[in-house]
C-alpha cells in the first residue's frame, strides 16, 4: 500500500492544473509560503483588452512521483462576470 498523503514544506514548488473556464487545460508553478498549497486561485484575464478576476477553487491535491500536483476547478459564482460574447458591443 502506498501513502498517497500531500505534504510540502515552507519553499516547496508544486504544479498547478486549471479545469474550466478562460484558464482551462493550463499549467502553472507555484511555491508553498506556509508548507500547504492554495485552497483557491484567483487570476486575471484579459479578453478582448478588458481584465477581468476570475477563481479557481475546488482544489484537489496528489502526489506523482517526487511532485505535487494540485488540480482547481473554475468557479464563475466566486469571480468577476465574464462578457459574453454575443453582448459585447463593437465601438465605431
Amino acid at each position: 500500500m502506498t501513502n498517497n498523503e500531500v505534504t510540502l514544506s515552507r519553499g516547496d514548488e508544486y504544479i498547478v492544473f486549471y479545469t474550466g473556464g478562460p484558464y482551462d487545460g493550463q499549467t502553472d508553478t507555484r511555491v508553498s509560503t506556509d508548507g500547504s498549497y492554495d485552497t483557491e486561485i484567483t487570476v486575471l484575464v484579459s479578453l478582448d483588452g478588458k481584465e477581468t478576476q476570475v477563481v479557481y477553487g475546488n482544489a484537489a491535491a496528489k502526489n506523482v512521483g517526487d511532485q505535487v500536483q494540485v488540480h482547481y476547478t473554475w468557479d464563475p459564482a466566486a469571480g468577476e462576470a465574464l462578457e459574453d460574447p454575443d453582448e459585447r458591443v463593437s465601438e465605431q
